[in-house]
């Protein structure tokens, strides 16, 4: 089966990684394999990050040339600096049927929509504005300055909310994973109908007596 391509979007600090890695997990136990597309980005590391794990670290140069062969599904420019998709490995996986989650802004959600149709968006907002910058101020990562340019820029995020397929309020963390989770997995199984994977096992079981 062909595995299900999310567009997971939210202003920064609003938890989507975390509610993201969770439902991976609760998918998993279920044995339904879901992975995170690494993203390019021409922004340099930050402490911990590893290249290639959270994202693959290139130059702007490079990054230009990817665009012109048509080797992003999606790019963007965050805060000055480029983002994108890859977009032959995000085809291999979901051939694989793995389902692939991208952590993509609404500019890379609207080009992901035009090329794949079928991709499943989600739209991760904080319960209100000053939870956003309580998250922020406690990941220590960002001066004033920086903080205050991430709001605006969240405020403009979230403007884009309706043209998404789900919008999930992350006020209590449990019960936003259990949303989550349940969109994840409907999309499994209406894949399952849709490709007629479940067309035999439906059959067998009609004819089985207790």
């Amino acid at each position: 089966m062909t595995g299900s391509l999310f567009v997971v979007s939210a202003p920064s600090g609003a938890g989507k990684t975390s509610l993201t890695r969770e439902v991976i997990e609760r998918m998993a136990d279920i044995g339904h394999e879901v992975v995170f597309s690494v993203s390019y980005t021409t922004r340099p590391p930050r402490p911990l990050e590893t290249d290639g794990v959270d994202y693959h670290f290139v130059e702007p140069k490079r990054f230009e040339q990817m665009v012109e062969t048509g080797s992003f599904l999606e790019h963007a420019d965050v805060f000055g600096k480029r983002y994108g998709t890859g977009r032959d490995v995000t085809e291999i996986e979901r051939a694989a049927g793995r389902d692939v989650v991208l952590d993509i802004d609404w500019q890379g959600a609207r080009q992901v929509k035009q090329v794949a149709p079928d991709a499943v968006s989600i739209f991760i907002v904080p319960p209100v504005r000053s939870a956003l910058e309580a998250r922020l101020r406690e990941r220590g990562q960002d001066d004033d300055t920086v903080i205050k340019q991430r709001m605006e820029q969240a405020c403009a995020e979230i403007s884009h909310w309706a043209e998404y397929d789900y919008l999930v309020v992350n006020d209590k963390f449990d019960q936003a994973v259990d949303e989550l989770f349940a969109i994840f997995r409907s999309q499994r199984l209406k894949r399952a109908v849709a490709e007629h994977g479940m067309a035999g096992d439906i059959a067998r079981r009609m004819s089985q007596k207790r």
